[in-house]
Parts: structure tokens; C-alpha cells; sequence
């Protein structure tokens, strides 16, 4: 068992955390979610100890051996197969005893303690683990400063699962694995024995693998139970109780304010008035739910349409000049309305593909026919990483959009989020995943008839990657995505291309196919991608076909949706305000100030009729999208 008592953090003279308190049952999964900036990579190196509470404190069982990955990866000679063999400290110390000690007596306990801890079984199990995150036998045996930074992370985790510890302590486990990766780890964490917190956006993983929800919001923390999908249908439901609290404390409030103004000026009833008064003033504020502009995502759509294909790839070969071709015998085409995510291990060439694909990258082989007209955003996380922590927003769309009125440039800003301060603030002083708003607003800024997006995720929470989601969906060009979070794929890909042994093919079948066929339990066979029994799969052009107009149905269907919300919003603030002109016509608004008591009643029957309509086809919209999707 875990428990959090009234804990508080500040840093910086900020206060992350306030007084949260919660417990977390023994043996439990738990996903550690919240905004990006909430504090949940405090509260976790508070649980470590690397970060010291203010106030209160956090309870561990006193024995439990805690696991973390520590912010530097491991570095040196030892290759990946040693660095986790040696992660399991008591194994290597009894097997250093085992050589020296003489007493019979202790080489039998020491014996039968290896026995105990599956010592002889470990270098299988480490073995698995490795192969598990991509690590195939060469690359154990290498040492472990001829890998990247990412690699080095990825021998961390291995190393931090393989000991087994009490306490398990994964923050943004994910962030440096490759689509097949994660979804190995998913099957490893779902049986990991001892109690798991994990931070992480990946839907997925979150549905997967926990069983709690701390969610972390202003300082506090709570748990739920259940998977990511079940907190969220209980937010949803806290939230809606809130809202309808609010309200009924804001009409409550406004009958009071009203009382105490028409009658604290009268004798007969200043006595009440006053006692209104101080019911006003001993009322609590209900907090209202706050809109977060940075779930704000639109990618324009081109205004000019382009005839397919939009990209022919005939026997394509690509690489860079120093070296032979990464890829060969491509024969890809794109469509205009295609989307498409390239799926393969990391280091199997789909940045290179993507670089092709952006024109980035010329063939070194073969053909690669583009149209001339056509316009590309390419998302990568280097444009992140490259923007000038000096500069604003506003400062760095003017540059890009030169020639365009400041209007404009505002606009587009406005699209993803930064208006008002926001557009001018260093971007230094923003998050992560401001940051990588900010970068696809750049790329969007000429309404691209193709977007290819690089992993856009890394950097967002799991609120902006479903609004992220929403607004490809959105999208009215192509869409070529990179991403190992396999929910987003799934929403908005409707093209599998596996990037795997020097080539590129389509995968004739689903996510849960191509999950099925990493994990080995069966599927589409390694030979092209194709189905290996069962259903035969759609063609794959009438697959696309269908999913474009599914998605053209569903886009009316929002629209749909929205305006009918809009106009329930429009009619219900109209008739709030003739019900005040009729109670009160010295507040009353211009347009019923002169009206007739009888001629606003009149006036608001026929409002209350069309808000009764513009609800029932709000609501029918939302269902009909509801099962559309």
C-alpha cells in the first residue's frame, strides 16, 4: 500500500502540489495522469525521495525496494545484455559469494536463495526482455556507447524491469520506444507482479495495463478506479454534477442579490434583507470547469483541390549520399484523400520514407513523381527542439507568413491556441506541448495539401492527443502519420504501410492485426503483410474509399452537432435575457426594453419552443455521431 498524506510541494515559490491526499491499494496498477505542467513527475520523485514534501508525507511499506529509471542513461563499455544482468544486485552479489565462500553451511543458504530468485533462469529472462524492446542479439552484445541516447534509455528500462523491485516507478515509460516496443511492454506490465505507477498519455496502455486513476489537477490528487476509459466516463459525470451545481448555486445567488436590492432600503424588510445579506457572504464559490485553450487544434484545409495521385513512387530507392540505399523497390501512391501510417521498428527507415515522401529526400533509384502543385507540412520533433526560446510565437509566424497582414498571422496562431498573452510570450516559457503546437501551426500555416507528422505526440497529454485526433479527422488532405500511440492510429489511419526489411509494403488488415502479428499470435504473415487465414481483408482502395466518406458523414455530422449547440446556446442566452427584461425592465437589453409584457411573453414561448428543437436535434446529432464512430 501507497499512501499520500496532505502532501505539499513548492518550487520556485509555486506550489505544485496542495495538501493531496490519497491511497493507493497494495498490488495495485496505477496510471498517474494529468495536464502537461500539473506536477505528476513531482509527486513521483517525491515518492523516490529525490525531491523533499513541505508539508505532509508520503507512506511506503518500509522494506519495499522501489524501482525508478534515473534521468541519466547508462553509459560505457558493458553492453546491453551485462548492464541488465547486473541490475539485479543480490543475484550478483550471491553469485560473487557462491565463488568464495567456504562454509558449507552458508553455500547452501546462498544456494538455495539463487534457487529462490530464479538465478539460473536470468540471463533467459533478460534475454527476452531486450529482444522485447527491439533489441535483437547483435545489438546485446554491442557496447553500450555505440547507441543513441533513445537506445540507452531503452537499456535503462530493460534494466529497471528486469529487477523486479516492489514498487515499480515508470515515467513516460513510452517516450523512446517504437510502436512494437510499447506494445510488448503493455503485455509485460499487465502481469508485472508487484504495484505499478506509471505516468503516461498512451491511451492505450492506460486501458491496458492499470486498474486506478490518479488524476492530479490543481495541486490535488484522486483516485478512481478502473481504466482511463472508466475515469473518464466518471469525470465525466463528477463534471456534469458540478456544472448543475453551479448553476443551481448562481440562480440561488442571483434570487438573493435581488432580494437584498429591492429591500434593504425598506424598514418593513432591512432586517431580512441584511440576513440575505450574510447568506451571500457565508456562500461558497462552486469552481466553474474551465475551457483549456491548449486543447485547441485546426489544421486549415487546402482551398484548392488536387487531382490523385499526389505522390507515385515507381521502384524507389532512397537513402542519404553517404552510404547505399536505407530502402529500395518502393511503389507507393497517395492520394488525396488517403491516411496513412507507416508502421515498423524504429531504425527501419519510415523517417527516411516520410523525408522521401516531404521531398526532403530525392531517390537514389527508380521514380518518385509529386505533383507540382502540391503543398506539404512535415512535422518533426527537431522543429521542436529548434525553436528560438527568445522569440514568440507571434514573432516567429510573422517571419514564416511574410507579406501576410498581421490579421492573419493571428489567426492561424488562434487555430492552435495562442491568442491574447499566449502569442506573446517567450517560448522558453512554454510547455512541451505548446511548443509542439506551436510547431504544427508553422508547418499549416499555407493550408498543405499533405500533412506527415513525425511522432506529434510526444510532447502532449492525453486531452491534446484526442483533440490532436479530432482535428486531423478534421483534415481535408492527405495524412501520413509516424506514431507508436496505436489509439491515434486507429482513429484517424485508414492505410497501414509496413516499413520493414529495406522496403515498404501495405498491410492488408487492422491494428488488432497488426498487434496480433508483432506479439506472434498469428495474423497477417511477414510475407508482404498479407492475411494468414481467416477473413479475407477489403481491397484495399474500396477500404479507403469508405473510410473517406465515413469520415466526409462524420465531419457533416460535427457540423451538424455544432451548429444545433450553438443555436441551443444563442436561444437560451436570449431568453435569460427576456425573463430579465420581464422582471426587471430597467436592466432589460435595448431590444426589449420598450417591449410589452405580453409581447416578450409571447416572444419567449416561441424561443423556448425553438430551444426544444434545436436540444432534440442536438442531441439525435450527437447519437447518430456517437454510433457513427
Amino acid at each position: 500500500m501507497l499512501t499520500i498524506n496532505g502532501l505539499t510541494v513548492r518550487l520556485g515559490g509555486r506550489t505544485i502540489l496542495d495538501r493531496a491526499s490519497a491511497t493507493l491499494p497494495g498490488k495495485s496498477r496505477t496510471g498517474l495522469i494529468g495536464r502537461n505542467g500539473a506536477g505528476k513527475s513531482t509527486l513521483m520523485k517525491t515518492m523516490i525521495g529525490t525531491l523533499e514534501a513541505d508539508e505532509g508525507a508520503i507512506e511506503i511499506p518500509r522494506k519495499a525496494r522501489i524501482g525508478y529509471i534515473a534521468q541519466e542513461a547508462p553509459a560505457g563499455t558493458a553492453t546491453p545484455f551485462d548492464t541488465v544482468l547486473a541490475a539485479d544486485t543480490e543475484r550478483a552479489e550471491l553469485l560473487e559469494q557462491s565463488e568464495t565462500v567456504t562454509d558449507p553451511d552458508r553455500l547452501g543458504d546462498i544456494h538455495e536463495r539463487l534457487i529462490a530468485i530464479d538465478a539460473y533462469t536470468a540471463p533467459a529472462r533478460a534475454a527476452r526482455i531486450l529482444i522485447g524492446l527491439g533489441f535483437d542479439e547483435e545489438m546485446q552484445g554491442r557496447p553500450l556507447d555505440s547507441f543513441s541516447g533513445g537506445w540507452k534509455m531503452r537499456v535503462a528500462l530493460a534494466a529497471l524491469l528486469f529487477s523486479n523491485p516492489d514498487l515499480l516507478l515508470l515515467d513516460e515509460p513510452s517516450n523512446h520506444l517504437d510502436l512494437e516496443a510499447t506494445m510488448w511492454l503493455e503485455n509485460f506490465l499487465r502481469s508485472y507482479p508487484g504495484q505499478l505507477v506509471v505516468i503516461s498519455h498512451e491511451r492505450d496502455l492506460l486501458n491496458k495495463v492499470v486498474d486506478h486513476i490518479l488524476h492530479l489537477e490543481g495541486g490535488k490528487v484522486t483516485l478512481y478506479p478502473g481504466s482511463y476509459d472508466d475515469f473518464e466516463r466518471q469525470r465525466a459525470e463528477r463534471l456534469a454534477q458540478l456544472a448543475a451545481a453551479q448553476a443551481a448555486q448562481d440562480a440561488q445567488r442571483a434570487k438573493l442579490q435581488d432580494y437584498v436590492a429591492r429591500n434593504s432600503a425598506r424598514a418593513s424588510t432591512a432586517k431580512q434583507a441584511q440576513s440575505r445579506a450574510k447568506m451571500l457572504a457565508r456562500m461558497q464559490p462552486i469552481a466553474s470547469v474551465v475551457e483549456d485553450p491548449s486543447m485547441s487544434f485546426d489544421f486549415p484545409s487546402p482551398p484548392d483541390e488536387l487531382r490523385p495521385p499526389l505522390i507515385t513512387l515507381d521502384y524507389a530507392s532512397v537513402g542519404y549520399t553517404e552510404g547505399a540505399p536505407i530502402l529500395k523497390r518502393l511503389n507507393l501512391r497517395i492520394d488525396p484523400d488517403d491516411r496513412i501510417a507507416l508502421l515498423g521498428r524504429n531504425g527501419n527507415g519510415k523517417t527516411t520514407l516520410a523525408r522521401l515522401l516531404a521531398a526532403q529526400l530525392k531517390p537514389m533509384e527508380g521514380d518518385a513523381a509529386m505533383s507540382g502543385k502540391m503543398r506539404v507540412g512535415y512535422f518533426t520533433q527537431y522543429q521542436v527542439e529548434e525553436l528560438d526560446g527568445n522569440d514568440t510565437p507571434v514573432g516567429h509566424m510573422t517571419r514564416v507568413m511574410q507579406g501576410k497582414t498581421p490579421a492573419a498571422v493571428r489567426a492561424q496562431l488562434g487555430r492552435f491556441g495562442f491568442s491574447g498573452p499566449k502569442a506573446t510570450t517567450e517560448i522558453k516559457k512554454l510547455s512541451g506541448g505548446e511548443r509542439a503546437r506551436l510547431a504544427l501551426a508553422l508547418i499549416t500555416r499555407d493550408a498543405p495539401h499533405m500533412l506527415i507528422l513525425d511522432e506529434p505526440t510526444n510532447h502532449l497529454d492525453v486531452d491534446a492527443r484526442e483533440a490532436l485526433v479530432q482535428a486531423l479527422n478534421g483534415f481535408e488532405g492527405a495524412v501520413v502519420i509516424v506514431s507508436h500511440d496505436r489509439h491515434m492510429l486507429e482513429l484517424t489511419a485508414d492505410r497501414l504501410v509496413l516499413v520493414d526489411d529495406g522496403t515498404a509494403s501495405e498491410f492488408d488488415g487492422s491494428m488488432d492485426d497488426y498487434v496480433a502479428f508483432i506479439l506472434g499470435k498469428g495474423g497477417p504473415s511477414e510475407q508482404g503483410g498479407k492475411s494468414g487465414g481467416g477473413s479475407k481483408p477489403k481491397d484495399g482502395k474500396a477500404a479507403r474509399k469508405e473510410a473517406a466518406k465515413a469520415r466526409e458523414a462524420q465531419g457533416e455530422l460535427r457540423k451538424a452537432a455544432k451548429a444545433h449547440e450553438d443555436r441551443a446556446k444563442k436561444l437560451t442566452k436570449e431568453i435569460s435575457a427576456i425573463d430579465l427584461a420581464m422582471f426587471d425592465p430597467s436592466k432589460a437589453a435595448p431590444a426589449y426594453a420598450k417591449m410589452k409584457m405580453g409581447d416578450l411573453a409571447a416572444k419567449r414561448g416561441k424561443m423556448a419552443s425553438e430551444l426544444e428543437e434545436a436540444e432534440t436535434a442536438w442531441m439525435a446529432a450527437l447519437e447518430v455521431l456517437e454510433t457513427a464512430e
